[in-house]
């Protein structure tokens, strides 16, 4: 499965069915009459969160969606039956933006949540609904209203409770396998994540979602790299885990390369709580891990966790302390597990 977080898609609810024009003809009846129904409502266009989808791939292939229209009005006073809403099931966390991709239509953050974005036309009269005292045979009717149409952006914000950041090579997705039951990829080169990942992770009875996105560099908030249109994936986190490579670039750089993108890209990601790991500390020696440690600390960093995602070292320390940003029970619902891209697959481009 291909993941998508984006998609823009054509919706339209269903029209009004016209009212009917008819009299009466009946047998042994001295006076007949107007009996037109009325016309049936349209189809509303219904968005719903349901669990079990990670990615809007779906949506690549099906883009226009129209509701059916109302019933047609009928004699003997028959109104037309009004059209079932089209229902248009999206993951969880999914945004329904206006064309403009600035104005939020609707934010799908719950299971189960539906929300009616266009409403169906409304029925026309029939010329019963005309008659009067002095208008004793109407021939007039009403068609039915319309409905609406729109085109929409949905961008999806997968819901996670701490989120991993750091430069490329930086070791999430050793980590995020190592803690929970996440397949990603590791590869000893830069960009070896091209799609963000989930997983959850079980510790001393409790379990959070943790994801995982492409490594930032410097510049990404400006379009540098891959990672700087995954960053809405961690904006619901509570808390985001900073990796830095103890072999890579200085851990005082890096850690002011990711904060200051964080910072660039806004949407509350820089008052996030962070907290400041150096990992593969398997590679070097102790007296340099404290050394760095030490450092960041004097650079702002409220606390350091040295780890190995490799080895699984000081893991544990690092999770006891994610839980004491998350609820004392974490939601079930919440989507989990690996979303999947071919090995080979290039990143998708925003339509």
């Amino acid at each position: 499965m291909h993941f998508l977080d984006q998609a823009k898609i054509y919706v339209s609810s269903g029209g009004g069915g016209p009212g009917a024009v008819s009299f009466r003809r009946e047998k042994y009846v001295e006076y007949g009459g107007p009996d037109g129904g009325d016309g049936g409502h349209g189809g509303d266009i219904v968005f719903e969160a349901v669990a079990g989808l990670n990615t809007l791939i779906d949506f690549r292939y099906t883009q226009h969606f129209k509701a059916p229209r109302g019933g047609h009005g009928m004699g003997k006073d028959r109104t037309g039956a009004s059209a079932k809403p089209l229902v248009i099931k999206v993951p969880v966390g999914t945004q329904i933006l206006d064309d403009d991709r600035e104005t939020v239509l609707a934010d799908m953050v719950e299971l189960g949540q539906r929300v009616t974005l266009l409403e169906g036309g409304l029925g026309g009269r029939g010329n019963a609904s005309y008659k009067t005292s002095t208008n004793r045979a109407p021939r007039q009717h009403q068609p039915g209203l319309p409905g609406e149409e729109l085109w929409v952006w949905l961008r999806l914000k997968l819901l996670a409770d701490a989120g991993l950041v750091g430069l490329p090579n930086a070791g999430k997705s050793t980590f995020i396998n190592q803690v929970s039951n996440a397949q990603a990829k590791v590869g000893d080169y830069a960009f070896t994540t091209l799609v963000p990942k989930l997983g959850v992770v079980r510790h001393k009875g409790r379990e959070f979602v943790l994801a995982d996105i492409p490594g930032l560099i410097e510049g990404a908030a400006e379009g540098a790299g891959i990672g700087d249109r995954f960053l809405g994936h961690i904006e619901r986190c509570r808390v985001l885990i900073h990796l830095i490579d103890v072999e890579g670039m200085e851990p005082v750089e890096a850690m002011h390369v990711v904060e200051d993108e964080l910072a660039a890209y806004g949407e509350g990601l820089e008052d996030k709580p962070r907290l400041v790991v150096l990992n593969k500390v398997d590679l070097v020696d102790d007296e340099l891990v404290a050394a760095y440690a030490r450092e960041l600390l004097e650079a702002g960093a409220d606390e350091v966790f040295p780890i190995s995602g490799a080895t699984g070292k000081g893991v544990d320390a690092l999770l006891d302390a994610v839980l004491r940003y998350l609820p004392a029970s974490t939601a079930t619902e919440r989507p989990s597990g690996e979303v999947e891209q071919d090995a080979d697959e290039k990143p998708w481009s925003p339509l």
